[in-house]
Order: structure tokens, then sequence, then C-alpha cells
């Protein structure tokens, strides 16, 4: 590394305030996007002529997309700058969301929704970067709380914000409104981000990246050809054996070559097995909520798109208040009874929404809802500091960059697989489209509560180990979440 890229990567910008306003706003960018389309599907499905039970590849285009490209964002900053990497994650963002825009067949959103998902991977981990080699030790943590609360507001906001531009304009509008905030950033990236390079970056792994992406690949169109997709049995097979052989041709290849993209060691660790299986299965359930709900007040409900959003209200906002008190929690009782005991729940509060009909009283549709986001939101929280918990410096990176593409993948795959369970007992069932649909939602929340309840079994495998000291599970959990 060059003297002074080595002195600017050691002393905070000329600017701090503006890259840290930057990272933060395509932080905001990225979570924002994650959550605003799932209210606008129906009204997007009825503009493109398909099914809103159907609508499925348009979240998992993103999700997927995202987690093929983050495993190599490291790498290309390092190779090519923190700026220039940052500059095209916001040009390729930005560009998506237009082509999104104006897509008027389903097949051109999705492809647009893959061009804006490879903007999005790029955002956060290069941001972060951005800022862990601006800022001394000292003012990192205050440099990452800062950028971390617009990406809180984001999910917020995107359910009630994507009804509402649904209902007032059209769903269009919830991919224009990125354009301006795409061409602010790139403008100020030029100004504001310094090009910083790693040092002695390695080659990059490539034939393990391609191992792993067509593994993620066949494993979620596998999901997806059950439902969305209509794919004969057969083809279901052929992709499942091909993801599961790509998967085992990576471990091999890892296994033998020197600096593969991620270590088998890290599988060594114990919190870390558990944890990344762990985030993989459970996210399935949590995945599919966010898809499934704005769809059942809908289709089967009656709520309009704004109302629909609004009633995600009670979901974010418990999620928000919750983070207070998981640490407290998770330092009296410890990690397996935490994790073992709020997966069931979570199994159970997912199953419960089958309970939900027409003559629920509103006030009891909310506390469900806010039930839901504060289960969730220790979910969430356990399972990451969990997983990282026992990392060592050599391999937290690598470590981190796993965790993040288990988690968009194990979304994906909630997403898909609550698409395929309610094609499937929709003709089981015999049921129609709007409120006859009720039955295979309730079907299907049966299902996948009980997938979740089953994943349990995975964080029963933790070390029955004494409740962490004061502070350290505080310092794991603002660690995840901010970094």
């Amino acid at each position: 590394m060059p003297p002074d890229t080595q002195a600017a990567a050691q002393a905070p910008p000329d600017n701090p305030r503006f890259l840290l306003w930057l990272v933060a706003v395509g932080f905001f960018m990225q979570t924002l996007d994650s959550t605003i389309v799932n209210t606008a599907l129906p009204a997007m499905a009825r503009s493109l002529q398909q099914s809103p039970l159907h609508m499925q590849a348009v979240v998992v285009a993103y999700s997927i997309t995202m987690a093929a490209i983050i495993p190599a964002t490291g790498w290309l900053a390092d190779r090519f700058g923190t700026q220039r990497i940052f500059l095209l994650a916001i040009v390729l963002f930005t560009l998506g969301s237009a082509a999104c825009a104006a897509s008027v067949r389903f097949e051109q959103l999705v492809a647009s929704r893959v061009l804006q998902g490879m903007g999005g991977a790029m955002l956060l981990p290069v941001g972060r970067l951005t800022v862990l080699r601006n800022f001394p030790r000292d003012k990192f943590l205050e440099a990452m709380s800062f950028v971390a609360i617009p990406g809180l507001v984001g999910p917020l906001i995107g359910p009630t914000l994507g009804g509402w531009l649904v209902e007032a304009l059209s769903w269009h509008w919830i991919f224009l409104i990125n354009i301006p905030v795409g061409i602010v950033g790139a403008l100020t990236t030029l100004r504001f981000m310094p090009n910083l390079r790693g040092q002695d970056v390695r080659r990059f792994d490539l034939a393990g990246y391609v191992f792993l992406v067509v593994a993620m690949l066949a494993i979620s169109l596998s999901v997806d050809g059950l439902g969305g997709l209509g794919f004969q049995h057969a083809t279901v097979v052929v992709l499942i054996v091909t993801g599961l052989a790509a998967l085992t041709a990576y471990w091999l290849h890892a296994l033998r070559v020197p600096a593969p993209l991620f270590s088998p060691s890290l599988f060594s660790i114990q919190s870390f097995r558990v944890g990344i299986l762990g985030n993989l299965f459970a996210r399935i359930g949590s995945g599919a909520m966010p898809f499934m709900i704005p769809l059942l007040m809908q289709l089967a409900m009656g709520y309009s798109p704004a109302q629909a959003g609004m009633l995600m209200l009670p979901v974010a906002m418990a999620n928000m208040g919750m983070k207070r008190l998981v640490t407290r929690i998770i330092t009296r009782h410890g990690y397996r009874r935490v994790l073992v005991g709020n997966t069931l729940t979570l199994g159970c509060m997912i199953a419960s929404f089958a309970l939900m009909g027409h003559d629920q009283p509103l006030w009891l549709r909310l506390i469900h809802l806010a039930g839901l986001g504060a289960v969730n939101s220790m979910q969430f929280t356990a399972m990451n500091t969990v997983t990282l918990k026992d990392l060592d410096v050599a391999r937290a990176s690598s470590g981190n960059s796993m965790l993040s593409m288990v988690q968009m993948l194990g979304m994906s795959l909630g997403v898909t697989s609550a698409a395929a369970l309610l094609a499937a007992f929709t003709g089981w069932l015999d049921v129609g489209a709007g409120a006859a649909s009720l039955p295979a939602f309730r079907a299907a929340f049966v299902t996948i509560g009980v997938l979740t309840v089953a994943s349990a079994g995975i964080f029963w495998q933790l070390a029955d180990e004494q409740p962490p000291a004061p502070g350290s599970a505080e310092r794991a959990t603002r660690s995840r979440e901010l970094g």
C-alpha cells in the first residue's frame, strides 16, 4: 500500500461527515429497497398481467443476486479501490431502478432487479470497509453507529411508503425515487470518497466462487421451480443434485487450495458452524413473512396497499424496540437457551398466523404483528452474534462475509419456499383468488412454522456454556449490527 494511502487509512478524511452521510445513504437505499417492493407486489401483478402469488421472482432476483455478489465485494474493493467500486454500486443500483420503473413485461422487471441487486450487494460492504479504513479504531464504533441509523429506518418506512406510492401514484415510483438519490450519491462519491486499495491483494478464488454461485442458483431455482416457475419434478431433481454437487465441489476445492474464498477451517469453530446452519434454515421462516403478510392482507383480507403497508409498522417498530433488551437476555440466559427457546417461539408465532381471519379485531392483529417483530429481532441478533463471537481477527472478515451471504440466501429460500407452498396448497385445496385463498395462506403459515420449529434442533447443538460475561454479549451484538 502506498504511504499516502496508509496515512489516509489511519486518519479521518478531510470531510468525515460527508463521507459518513454518503455511506449512510447507500445503506438506506439498500435496506429500503429490500422492503418497499413487498407491499407493491399485487399492483405490479395486475399491471404486468401476472398472478400475485407468482411474483416471488421479483423479490428473489434481488436477494439471490446480492447473495452471489457479496463474497466478491471485499476483493473488488481491495483490487480496484473503494471509490471506484462504491461508485459502480451506486450507478448499477440507479440504472437498475430506472430499468425497473420502465419495465412493461414481467421478465424485464426480473432482469432489472438482478441489475439492481448487483449494485445493492456492494453498497453496504464497500461502504463499511471505507469507514473502517478512514477512521481510527477509537472512532470506528461512533462512525458506524451514525451509518447504521438510516439502515434501521429503511425497513421501518419501506412497506408504508411502498403502499402509499402505489395508491397515490403507481408502483413505478417505488423505483423512480431512487434515481435522484443515486445521482446525488454518485457525484458525492466522486468528490468525497477516497479510492483506497488493499495491501498485498491475493488472487481471487474464481473457481471456488463459481462453485458457490452455481450451488446457490441451482438450489434456489429448484425450490422456485415447484412454485412460480412450474418446473417438472425431473427438472427440480436435476437442479437439487446440481446444487449439492457444486457445493461438494467447492468443499473439496477449498480443502486443497491455499487461499479459498471461505476457508473450511471456519467450520472447525463450533459456534460458527451452528450459527451459519441455523441462520440458513431459521431465516427461511423469517424471510417468508415479509413476503406473505402483505399478500395476505391485500388478497385475502381486502386491505388496500397503503393499509397493508401501515400494518407492517408494528413489526418494524417492535423489531427496533426489542434490540435494547436482547443483550440483557443473552447475558442472563446464554446463547443456547435463548436461541432454542426463541426459535420455538418464532415457529409457533409464524404458525399462529393461520388463526388470522376477517373477524379478528384490529387491536389484536396489531399486537400479533408486533409480537412477530419482537421475536424476529431477538432471533436475528442472537443468531448473528453467536455466529461471529468466537472468530479470531484473521478469520473475522471471511466469517462475516459468509454470514452476509447466508443471510441473503436464507431470505431468498424463504420467499421461494413460501411461493411454492402457496401454489401447492392453492391447487391441493382447490381454492380461488381473493378472499377464497385464505385456506392456502393458513396451510402455508402452519407448514413454515413447523419448519422453523424444526430448525431449533440446530441451535440445540450449541455448547451448554455459562452465560457470557456482562458486556461481552453487548459488544458482540453491536459489532455485528454496526459492522
